[in-house]
């Protein structure tokens, strides 16, 4: 098993643990394979659920960029609906949990 393949088992084990969601797990590699070689270095795998430049970043970067989606209170109403769903309380928010959660709650699916 690959190193990327034990991270997309951890993932899928994250949404199902903390989240209550079981993955479509062919999403979730293709979110995660976008992601590139930032889910093997520490700090950048994760997402700080509290700091509001790096979900400003989540918003430009991901939303915006990756999946087209136009600049909106909704977003930021978005990212707080996962941040939500995956528990202000968890510590490790993965960045691959995070923008597969975004890209189901924006339906934008297509884009992978």
């Amino acid at each position: 098993m690959s190193k990327r393949d034990e991270l997309i088992a951890k993932y899928a084990a994250d949404l199902k643990d903390k989240c209550g969601v079981n993955a479509d797990m062919d999403l979730l590699t293709k979110v995660t394979v976008g992601l590139g070689p930032s889910i093997y270095n520490a700090d950048s795998s994760t997402v700080s659920g509290s700091d509001d430049k790096e979900l400003a970043t989540v918003k430009n970067n991901f939303l915006i960029k990756k999946l087209g989606l136009s600049d909106s209170n909704d977003l930021d109403k978005g990212i707080a609906s996962v941040m939500d769903t995956y528990g202000q309380s968890n510590r490790n928010k993965y960045r691959a949990v995070v923008y597969y959660l975004l890209v189901k709650h924006f339906n934008r699916e297509s884009a992978y």
